[in-house]
């Protein structure tokens, strides 16, 4: 692991915070196409995030680190925002995902 001044960890939290401010602001782009265009969504973000804990012996289980990066339950977040991925949208994501 690359070892990291305090300012370039303050740098890099500052920019996720920003990350996940520009996600929330974006609620209309949905998961299936930031995969198709990044390959990574926001549950990436928080697989990582909840992976990130784990290895600085921090208790932070998935279904937290979403809410981190959601902003609320993902439960709550799905019902509200998540939009059922269009014939299009998979068909992409299913000829990326067979590379």
């Amino acid at each position: 692991m690359t070892d990291y001044t305090q300012e370039e960890i303050e740098l890099q939290a500052a920019t996720f915070r920003r990350l996940l401010e520009h996600l929330d602001d974006r609620k209309d782009v949905q998961n299936i196409d930031l995969m198709n265009l990044a390959g990574f969504c926001r549950n990436c973000l928080s697989k990582w995030y909840s992976a990130a804990a784990a290895d600085q012996n921090i208790d932070i289980d998935y279904e937290k680190a979403r809410e981190i990066v959601y902003g609320m339950p993902y439960s709550e977040w799905k019902n509200q925002y998540q939009k059922e991925a269009t014939p299009e949208q998979l068909a992409k994501f299913n000829a990326q995902s067979t590379k």
